[in-house]
């Protein structure tokens, strides 16, 4: 689609971009060692990159800056290259190089690594979010006003939790309602378990179930830590704080809010259907407007080919792609060979 010439630009910009967060201007470029065509030649590939969509003019400026397609076009063809620092690289192996006892100490230990090493927030999901699934619910009465939640996990966990039964509940009721939560809400991922109440059994409960408000209050609590909020794993959330292009405090205050959302969070994370090694989201690509200035990078972790977790990087759409995919890739691969090694 581009020209040798118009792709060797590109690149220049976007890399100039990334390091000033100012607009590009054409003199600049054509002072890299790298490129080697005049200022009049750049800024007439510049005027057709802009007419192409990959370049935008800020109004105030005479200077270019990526749009998002010049972002994209730029990450999908990034040459293969390894830029990390080796300082960077140690890091990351001197960390699994260490005997931590806890998975949950490992992955919050890798956020925060995460956050540090590239200054952008980090996101981790844990092994569990996306494959631990309902096994049985199971509602035992103690007395008439207290009952105890059983919710057993595909894994094999046991959780349970006391709750208080409505006045006016019967104990017919109640075993209808668990009878529904068994026949509809088996095998589907804990973290689903809240929204489904309602999409999957709202309308039967409602026609089958008398005291129908009362008991989905019941429920909401039950299955409240049911999104697994203790294995998604934020750090450096306020680094977003320190962009340029995040001065506008409204702005910077809908993405915190965003990343307080568990839900929101492990839907921006979940794995592409058929998707496989690092995936880039930029800018509007982001299902949230929240997020319109913003890149996600991703990738996931495994065991035996099946995805146990997935780690990323929410940062400016001026970001340091090829640096962070390096540093994600070699952390996925790390990840993946320890639960190799601890799931013998």
């Amino acid at each position: 689609m581009l020209t040798e010439r118009q792709r060797m630009i590109l690149n220049a910009i976007v890399n100039d971009y990334i390091r000033s967060a100012e607009p590009v201007g054409s003199r600049s470029i054509s002072k890299r060692g790298d490129v080697g065509y005049s200022p009049a030649t750049i800024r007439n590939e510049m005027a057709d990159l802009e007419d192409l969509g990959f370049l935008e003019q800020p109004h105030t400026s005479a200077g270019r800056i990526p749009s998002h397609k010049g972002y994209r076009y730029y990450v999908d063809h990034l040459e293969p290259q390894n830029t990390a620092l080796p300082d960077e690289m140690q890091t990351i192996r001197t960390f699994f190089a260490e005997k931590l006892n806890a998975m949950e100490q490992v992955i919050q230990n890798a956020s925060s690594i995460l956050s540090n090493m590239t200054n952008y927030t980090s996101i981790l999901l844990g092994p569990e979010v996306f494959h631990t699934s309902l096994r049985h619910f199971q509602l035992l009465p103690l007395n008439e006003t207290t009952a105890v939640a059983i919710i057993v996990t595909s894994t094999g966990q046991v959780e349970n939790k006391t709750v208080t039964i409505p006045p006016g509940v019967s104990v017919s009721e109640m075993e209808k309602v668990v009878n529904l939560l068994n026949s509809k809400l088996v095998n589907v991922p804990l973290y689903k378990l809240k929204p489904q109440l309602y999409t999957v059994l709202g309308d039967e409960m409602e026609r089958h179930i008398s005291h129908y408000e009362e008991i989905m209050k019941v429920l909401d609590t039950i299955f409240l830590d049911g999104e697994n909020d203790q294995r998604v794993y934020l750090s450096g959330t306020t680094n977003m704080l320190t962009q340029p292009e995040f001065k506008d405090v409204d702005k910077v205050k809908e993405i915190l809010d965003l990343l307080e959302q568990t839900p929101t969070l492990m839907k921006m994370m979940a794995p592409s259907q058929g998707a496989a090694g690092i995936q880039v989201r930029i800018g509007t690509e982001n299902d949230h407007e929240a997020f319109a200035n913003c890149s996600l990078i991703t990738a996931t972790y495994s065991l035996e080919g099946e995805s146990l977790g997935t780690i990323g990087i929410l940062g400016p759409t001026r970001m340091e792609y090829a640096r962070v995919m390096n540093i994600l890739g070699m952390l996925s691969k790390d990840l993946t060979a320890l639960m190799s090694h601890w799931y013998k």
